[in-house]
């Protein structure tokens, strides 16, 4: 089945004086179709297997359409937000009655047929809010109209939109291998060494591919067309449009698209990729470099400033479309000048440390007034570290960490504390560290002593999960969220898929369940149960559960995976 371009539609209309069907798209008909920009004229059209890109400007919806002709059919819907986050929804409408099939009589006004098509009210499948990757998916979708509407409400902006009725066979994007992190194996005063395992696209699929390594001071990217609309150097990206101007969105010269290979093959971008004899960089005024190196897997940074945090993002690209997956980035400070081995933290301020495979490093902690408590906050983004802390000199802590831990120490005055963070052996360790004498200033969070998420077995139904977690008596915000995963999901599995010190606002909006404050001045009244409705039988949940500070720093709680019966 095929997704139908409705600009043709409506120029194919007039041709006969007799009502005619809906023309089937054929690969012969899909080529022609490419060839000939003129009939893609129409800004509203979505081809079948191929990524557009375009344009919105602030506050200024748009609206793409294409037609499905037989219930049943396989759809895929991906857009891709470049420089801005994105509102956009999924509609769906039924055909115009004279729209299709055959019929005797005379047909409507071809202008009549038009606002009945996009004034009539659709059914909403899906929306989404955000600047991630995000797709609507269906094994099995009915026929009729489907309307894309798009806004951004920050600013003009870049997006792609990818669609195809056969995402099987398709599968334009590469694929992540297993564990998709970006490891750092090395780090200098100047260069960092990334390492990361390669796509299945590539080694199983034998498709070709090459790696892309992006380096800003910055953030971490979630998509390659965030780079380049960063970037704004790249030549295959679109020139931002004038208003009042027309302009085509199927001008292939403006989008990058090579005019040679149009109309070959239904991937319409079916081209053999030259290695590259040596990585090419990008060093645009926006401070952000952009490395592709081929099908290596490893590659070292260099001319990186000392003493300066960096975050990396890899990008695998498919040589035969174009498109692109992230891997999860990773950051690291490099090293700082031979003299400044041990770091300073400052009185509640929350600081980000790398520490390398089996390395360790130092922080020093000097309260500028009297004090009689000092509370220390490590939250794990990754795996373990050892932490030990002294005061002037004496040793008060020697513990191992994972996920979040908080230490409560007696003070002294003009007292010195020294903390030591070691690396473990199965790789490199990244944390957020908190020092402060005013506990209750803080951006981290209160948690338990125990923050497990405890399911209730008895309470499971086809549809529904009952989950409980303990609170403090400070009054804080928690938000839960769901994902569902497969029979074998396990503890490691989770472990690679993200950094454990990434926030709520990395989740997808269709994850969220619900957010509510909760706190208890009798610690053993301080906890709060939670039914999770919705869920399909037989199937497993991940859950996860986010504390969020007054300060807007957020702790997750440790994950529970949850498994609905099959039978009720």
């Amino acid at each position: 089945m095929v997704l139908l371009c409705w600009s043709l539609l409506w120029l194919l209309l007039p041709l006969g004086s007799r009502a005619q069907k809906l023309p089937t798209r054929d690969e012969e008909l899909f080529q022609m179709q490419i060839r000939d920009k003129a009939l893609f004229h129409d800004s509203s059209v979505i081809p079948d297997g191929a990524e557009i890109s375009s344009y919105l400007f602030r506050d200024t919806p748009r609206r793409y359409f294409f037609v499905v002709e037989e219930d049943n059919t396989p759809l895929s819907v991906t857009v891709t937000p470049c420089d801005a986050p994105l509102e956009w929804k999924l509609g769906l409408q039924e055909l115009p009655e004279h729209s299709s099939g055959e019929s005797s009589g005379d047909r409507e006004p071809l202008e009549q047929q038009r606002q009945q098509a996009t004034h009539e009210q659709g059914t909403e499948l899906f929306s989404y809010r955000g600047n991630a990757v995000e797709a609507f998916l269906s094994s099995s979708s009915p026929a009729g109209l489907y309307q894309l509407e798009l806004l951004s409400t920050e600013k003009d902006t870049h997006f792609k939109v990818y669609a195809t009725t056969t995402p099987e066979s398709d599968q334009p994007y590469p694929e992540l291998p297993y564990d998709p992190r970006v490891d750092v194996t090395a780090l200098g005063r100047t260069t960092v060494t990334l390492a990361w395992k390669p796509s299945p696209t590539a080694s199983l699929l034998n498709q070709p591919v090459q790696y892309c390594v992006v380096i800003n001071k910055e953030h971490n990217f979630k998509s390659l067309c965030a780079v380049e609309a960063k970037l704004g150097a790249d030549d295959a990206f679109m020139m931002v449009p004038k208003p009042g101007l027309d302009f085509s969105p199927f001008d292939f010269t403006h989008f990058g698209f090579p005019p040679d290979h149009l109309g070959k093959d239904r991937s319409f971008l079916a081209k053999t990729s030259p290695k590259p004899a040596r990585p090419v960089y990008l060093r645009p005024k926006s401070d952000i470099q952009k490395v592709c190196i081929g099908s290596k897997n490893i590659f070292t940074v260099s001319d990186l400033k000392p003493d300066t945090q960096h975050y990396f993002d890899v990008f695998v690209v498919n040589a035969n479309t174009n498109m692109s997956t992230a891997y999860v980035g990773t950051f690291a400070r490099t090293k700082g000048e031979a003299k400044q081995k041990t770091l300073e933290l400052k009185d509640g301020k929350a600081t980000d440390v790398f520490v390398k495979r089996k390395g360790a490093k130092f922080l020093r902690f000097a309260p500028v007034s009297s004090h009689q408590k000092v509370t220390f906050f490590v939250h794990s983004c990754l795996d373990a570290v050892q932490v030990q802390v002294r005061r002037d000199g004496k040793l008060l802590l020697s513990q191992s960490v994972e996920g979040i831990r908080q230490f409560q120490l007696r003070g002294k005055p003009k007292a010195k504390y020294l903390i030591r963070l070691k690396g473990n052996k199965k790789g490199a360790s990244m944390l957020k560290i908190l020092a402060t004498t005013r506990p209750g200033k803080q951006s981290f969070p209160s948690l338990p002593e125990d923050t497990r998420i405890k399911a209730f077995d008895r309470l499971r139904t086809c549809s529904s999960a009952t989950v409980a977690w303990l609170g403090t008596q400070e009054r804080n915000k928690f938000c839960i969220y769901r994902k569902e995963v497969d029979d074998h999901y396990n503890e490691e599995q989770r472990k690679r898929e993200q950094n454990q010190c990434l926030g709520p606002d990395t989740r997808q909006k269709s994850e969220k369940v619900l957010c509510k404050y909760f706190h208890s001045q009798n610690l053993q009244k301080a906890v709060t149960t939670e039914t999770i409705k919705g869920l399909q039988p037989g199937k497993s949940y991940l859950l996860d559960v986010y504390a969020i500070g007054h300060g807007g720093h957020s702790v997750k709680y440790q994950s529970k995976v949850v498994k609905t019966r099959k039978l009720c």
